[in-house]
């Protein structure tokens, strides 16, 4: 099996030693880069599998190199940001990060972190018999869920993993509205407690890539939460 290629871009010597020396033991290739410009170099010369950015970096700051990764190749990103600063984790996850996480932090959450994005994005093993169960479809949308494709109107759209698993799961369900921290604790797996707009992001970013069909598939239910609204 091959390793996992991990790219931490971070100024401070310390906290890429600390992230090192635990992913050594997890048998994870890693990468460093001291700035924003160094990480986007390193991803066109060494196609890490995931990359991990903090946000103020010198040359060029995490958003930044988030935004030309994403131009480069659909790559997972996890923004390192510090604590408290909601407009840092919103920011970050509009520019196309998959998870952020606060400083400080422990390797330990920064694994499971990586560990849950890939978790995601790795197709379930289905019997034949099921497969058709494996399509969802609806509204001129066509999400097939072992392929991780959406089809809309004959053309087929990217979404980021959390994007999919959101509207995979409302999906599942049509017509039952979900509050934030359900979808929260569905579809991210883990406590997400006072981060709730990061639903919202994800739900913004999917309606937009839904060929900007605003409210005709997911519904706000204001002071709820969402729902996924099929026509009869």
């Amino acid at each position: 099996m091959n390793r996992l290629k991990v790219l931490i871009a971070d100024d401070d010597p310390n906290v890429r030693e600390i992230i090192r020396l635990y992913f050594d033991k997890q048998n994870y290739e890693l990468f460093e880069a001291k700035d924003g410009q160094e990480a986007v170099e390193t991803v066109e010369r060494d196609s890490p599998d995931i990359v991990i950015l903090d946000v103020m970096m010198p040359r060029m700051d995490g958003f930044e190199a988030c935004r030309q990764i994403q131009k480069k190749c659909d790559i997972p990103i996890i923004m390192l940001t510090a604590r408290g600063e909601e407009f840092d984790r919103v920011l970050g996850l509009e520019l196309g990060a998959d998870d952020y996480v606060t400083k400080p932090f422990s390797p330990r959450e920064l694994t499971a972190r990586i560990k849950a994005i890939f978790r995601r994005m790795q197709p379930k093993k289905e019997d034949a018999g099921e497969e058709a169960a494996d399509e969802l479809s609806f509204e001129g949308i066509k999400i097939n869920i072992n392929r991780r494709e959406v089809i809309v109107d004959e053309q087929t759209i990217s979404l980021r993993p959390k994007e999919f698993d959101l509207l995979v799961f409302l999906a599942k369900s049509p017509g039952h509205v979900f509050t934030r921290e359900q979808l929260l604790e569905q579809v991210w797996g883990y406590d997400f407690i006072g981060d709730i707009r990061t639903v919202d992001v994800h739900v913004k970013k999917i309606r937009t890539k839904l060929n900007g069909r605003e409210g005709e598939c997911i519904k706000t239910v204001w002071g709820v939460g969402y729902k996924l609204e099929v026509d009869k």
